[in-house]
């Protein structure tokens, strides 16, 4: 069974497929990279909850930075984010 939430004319911003979670990307708004990580993480914790899951069940996370120059803040962010020994696969480079 396939189950759409938010769907609109180009995509849908969760899909879910035999008990796992797909979302859409997220981009953080803030001033600083800090706050736009915190941001897009709120927003991608919001997802989950609204497919009936949380961060300490995510399998992989693509992570976009438009300057990776920026890794370093954002990881500062993700690593208090992420559930201890809870962490998924994850790629990260810049866009």
């Amino acid at each position: 069974m396939i189950e759409r939430r938010d769907t609109g004319q180009r995509m849908s911003k969760n899909v879910k497929h035999n008990g796992v979670a797909y979302l859409c990307g997220q981009v953080g708004d803030g001033e600083t990279v800090a706050n736009k990580t915190r941001d897009c993480l709120a927003r991608i914790e919001a997802l989950l909850a609204k497919a009936g899951s949380s961060r300490d069940r995510i399998l992989q996370a693509i992570i976009w930075l438009s300057d990776i120059k920026d890794f370093d803040e954002m990881n500062a962010v993700w690593d208090d984010w992420v559930p201890h020994d809870q962490a998924p696969t994850r790629a990260c480079g810049e866009a």
